[in-house]
């Protein structure tokens, strides 16, 4: 029989002690008579945590006192509050009743259906030993205006507490052995039941998980922790600690497991910082890490590459617990799979035997994986053969696994051995492997066989996905169809992938190496409006493109057209801003960064910039390499400070970094913007000497050097050396030694020389026949036949050829006209044809022009603006070798 069946409310009950819980009818419906228990907390009931109101409805229950055999349910010093406004808050309401005497706590009575909003009315419970008749002074104020309403304030008539009284005690007599379920609570389990089964039958449904999570009216840890986990696995470490936030502001504190589904969330969204501080607050409240929480910070901190530390916890885990399996022992060996020590590895692999825990295949790949980023593909095989006498069958991540080695490793024809293999095992190919296959014969630059493998793809019913979609990208923008791989990429938006850094990456490449810079700046907002977060190697890619190929952005379109230095000069801010907008974003530049910002204030002559980001370098510990020290030197040489350009060897021989073609090259050009031939050519013994041999940008400074020095048989006989050890000159070359002809004023030279090209089938461009005309019209007052001739056969090619001069040497030109042709003829009507359109509208409008005998001074060093004159500062050069 039920002993709770003749259970009665006693006659006359003194006020209970509030360790008494024989008015708790809920928590004492398997108690009777209930002993002095200890104190049970008051926040467990019914599977879920009280509010506050329900504690304070509890409370009431057992302070009651009984007079005329009856029970007094009206608690002392509590009051009723009615037509409260439904929008107001505890604290508006105990700050206006604080002024009564203390306030014990306030209830505000809230509806099922929402449970944010009050109904209306509450109760109001003063403290103190003076509780009643602050009571009774509070209900002298009945009809106060309160936020614009007329409030109802009385005492407690005990009504509620002896309907809920009345109502449990109907519930003993019916004899339920279990607890009274309202529907309220019925509804709740359904809910949680719900969630439970959504969360498994759909995770990847995260919309749908949300909304079940939402439509439960008091989740309890239960269901908190299994939503801190469904955040963990996707990654969203945000709305992981916005749920656990939200479970602590209800009260519920957090137990090992929501801890260690948290630091999940922040290792795999690869923030390591946040795990370690929700580590330490595990350790403050007393929660002891289990082996699942050391797993998890070893994996984290093995995926952001810090072994050091993944090393230390695993040592940790190890004093901790005394038998480890093999899930950390995999992770710690990833660790140092990743950084590839692969010693460290073996050893951990052996440790793990040694204790009787069988490796799994997962081991088996990360080893493999580790012997492929060393290149080890002997070990690989190895461990790929062990992994078959061990009894695993090999899956499509063990041939994906042999398939990456081959492929990084160029040996094409292996990896496609190995796609026969897994085809006569029955294992078909996935995207990864796949990817694999596209990948290395991108490498090859073999686009056919790239797109033939896209091909298989596509015919094996496969979905590609957005790693091979790069590879494809890749692809189309090695071959040079940029448009082709822009539409690739709203592809892949239209089956609903997303694209990455590594998508648009190519295509800014790419357009950048053809100099279309604004396509690659529209390229790279396209990227950014995706979501894309810009990497260093992007802002590279721009700053390459703004540095190389001397362009400026479209806000230049609106300003007149610049001259070209401030155009450069203009170019220079555009790429130091892109810079600034890489601290902003939070992306640190790299050593390829900044000597590639060495190379455009090199071209420019700034030695100083150019020192300025060698030290920036230094000083942020990046490594120097050969480029860096180019960079420099090439911007000594152009500032012709070619002391400094000594001092930058000497700190390469001291870094251990040898010279190579292109160093001796800067340092010959620079002697040659001197004029120092016997410099250059003690270099270009060195060069010799050093086992490093000259190739054609070496002769044709050297050629350069000795047209400035003036000594042209020299220069006459370094072109027959190049022939004699097979380097052929190229147009360059020629225009060199055109260039020193008509500064020796020997036009006839330079027009043999000239013949000489053509014969050696080389096609002249607009710098040639620019020096060859200036260096005849400059001789053209001695009106000697073979100048006429030289003229008129030069204006006729260019006019074949379609090569028009700009207004500037159009004026230059006719002015040396003027000299021979006063009033026109056939020289100057030949040589008119050569000019742009608009040379007629400006030779009719009036224009001041100088004496001819300003006209005709040095007019050989106007031949080629490329050649200028340097002068060397020794402060200057003698704080570059300081800073060396």
């Amino acid at each position: 029989s039920n002993p709770l069946k003749s259970l009665r409310f006693p006659q006359n009950t003194p006020s209970p002690s509030p360790h008494n819980l024989t008015a708790k009818l809920r928590l004492t419906s398997k108690i009777s008579p209930p002993p002095p228990p200890p104190p049970v907390p008051n926040d467990v009931v019914f599977g879920g945590v009280f509010d506050e109101e329900d504690k304070e409805e509890k409370e009431g229950d057992k302070r009651g006192s009984g007079v005329s055999g009856k029970v007094e349910f009206r608690q002392e010093g509590k009051i009723f509050v009615g037509n409260l406004p439904l929008w107001i808050k505890k604290p508006e309401v105990t700050e206006f009743f604080r002024q009564f005497g203390p306030i014990k706590s306030v209830i505000l009575i809230k509806g099922h259906e929402d449970l944010e909003r009050n109904i209306g009315f509450g109760f109001v419970i003063f403290g103190g030993e003076m509780a009643e008749k602050s009571a009774l002074r509070a209900v002298e104020f009945d009809g106060v205006e309160f936020h614009g309403r007329v409030l109802t304030v009385k005492l407690d008539d005990g009504r509620r507490l002896k309907t809920i009284a009345q109502e449990r005690e109907r519930w003993v007599q019916r004899g339920e052995g279990r607890e009274f379920r309202s529907k309220w609570h019925e509804e709740r389990d359904d809910s949680r039941k719900v969630f439970r089964k959504v969360v498994e039958s759909q995770p990847e449904n995260w919309q749908a998980v949300v909304r079940a999570f939402e439509r439960i009216k008091k989740p309890s840890r239960k269901e908190f922790g299994q939503m801190v986990k469904f955040y963990a696995r996707r990654g969203d470490m945000h709305r992981a600690r916005e749920t656990f936030e939200s479970m602590r502001a209800r009260g519920i504190e957090p137990n090992s497991h929501v801890f260690t589904s948290l630091i999940h969330a922040y290792a795999v969204g690869r923030d390591m910082e946040e795990a370690l501080s929700c580590v330490r607050k595990m350790k403050e409240e007393g929660i002891e890490l289990t082996l699942v929480t050391y797993s998890i910070l070893v994996g984290g901190f093995a995926r952001v590459g810090y072994v050091e530390a993944a090393d230390q916890w695993f040592k940790e885990a190890k004093e901790k617990h005394t038998t480890l399996n093999a899930i950390v022992y995999g992770n710690i060996i990833y660790a140092y799979c990743q950084t590839c020590n692969m010693d460290r590895a073996e050893a951990l692999v052996r440790e793990m035997e040694e204790q009787g825990i069988d490796a799994p295949i997962d081991i088996y790949h990360t080893m493999m994986d580790g012997y492929t980023m060393i290149g080890d593909e002997e070990k690989c095989l190895i461990v790929f053969e062990r992994l078959k006498e061990c009894g695993f069958v090999p899956s499509v991540v063990t041939y994906g696994c042999l398939l990456n080695i081959y492929t990084k490793s160029g040996k094409v024809s292996k990896a496609l051995e190995v796609s026969e293999m897994m085809k006569s095992a029955g294992i078909k190919h996935n995207m990864k492997t796949y990817s694999m296959l596209i990948n290395g014969f991108v490498r090859l630059k073999d686009w056919a066989n790239a797109f033939a493998i896209f091909e298989d793809v596509m015919r094996d019913g496969l979905k590609p996905d957005v790693v091979l979609y790069n590879n494809i990208i890749r692809a189309f923008s090695g071959m040079g169809n940029m448009d082709r791989a822009i539409r690739l990429v709203e592809q892949m938006k239209k089956e609903r992938h997303k694209p990455t850094t590594r998508s648009f990456m190519p295509i800014i490449h790419g357009f950048a190496r053809a100099g279309e810079m604004r396509r690659a700046l529209e390229v790279f907002n396209m990227m950014r409006r995706n979501g894309c977060i810009p990497t260093v190697h992007t802002f590279n890619a721009l700053i390459l493109g703004l540095v190389e190929k001397r362009q400026v952005l479209s806000l230049l379109s609106n300003i007149g057209p610049p001259k070209p230095s401030s155009m450069y000069q203009l170019k220079m801010e555009k790429a130091v801003e892109i810079l600034d907008e890489m601290s902003l974003a939070g992306v640190g530049p790299n050593e390829h960064t900044y000597t590639t910002i060495m190379q455009g204030y090199a071209a420019q002559g700034d030695t100083g910039k150019a020192f300025e980001y060698f030290t920036k370098v230094k000083e942020e510990g990046l490594q120097l390499d050969v480029f860096a020290y180019e960079a420099l030197l090439k911007a000594c040489c152009k500032a012709g400070r070619m002391q400094s350009a000594l001092a930058v060897t000497r700190e390469m021989s001291a870094q251990n970094i040898p010279r190579n073609t292109f160093v001796y090259n800067i340092l010959v050009d620079g002697w040659a913007r001197r004029g120092d031939v016997w410099e250059a050519a003690d270099l270009l013994q060195q060069m010799r000497e050093d086992g490093v041999q000259p190739d054609i940008h070496t002769y044709t400074s050297f050629i350069n050097a000795c047209c400035k020095a003036g000594d042209m048989t020299r220069a006459a006989r370094t072109i027959q050396e190049m022939k004699a050890v097979g380097v052929k000159p190229n147009v360059k070359t020629y225009t060199t030694l055109i260039h020193g002809w008509a500064r020796a004023s020997l036009p006839e030279k330079a027009l043999k020389c000239f013949e000489e090209m053509k014969s050696a089938g080389l096609k002249p461009d607009k710098a040639v026949y620019h020096c060859l005309m200036t260096s005849l019209l400059s001789r053209a007052t001695v009106a000697e036949e073979y100048i006429c001739s030289g003229i008129l056969n030069i204006s006729r090619e260019m006019i074949e050829s379609g090569i028009t001069v700009d207004m500037g040497t159009a004026v230059h030109w006719s002015r040396c006209l003027r000299k021979i042709e006063r009033t026109g003829g056939e020289l100057t009507e030949a040589l008119q044809k050569t000019f742009s359109p608009d040379w007629n509208a400006f030779s009719n409008a009036p224009v001041t022009s100088q004496p001819d005998a300003c006209a005709s001074e040095s007019d050989a060093d106007d031949i080629d603006t490329c050649y200028e004159g340097f002068t060397d500062s020794d402060d200057d050069e003698e704080d570059h070798i300081t800073l060396l």
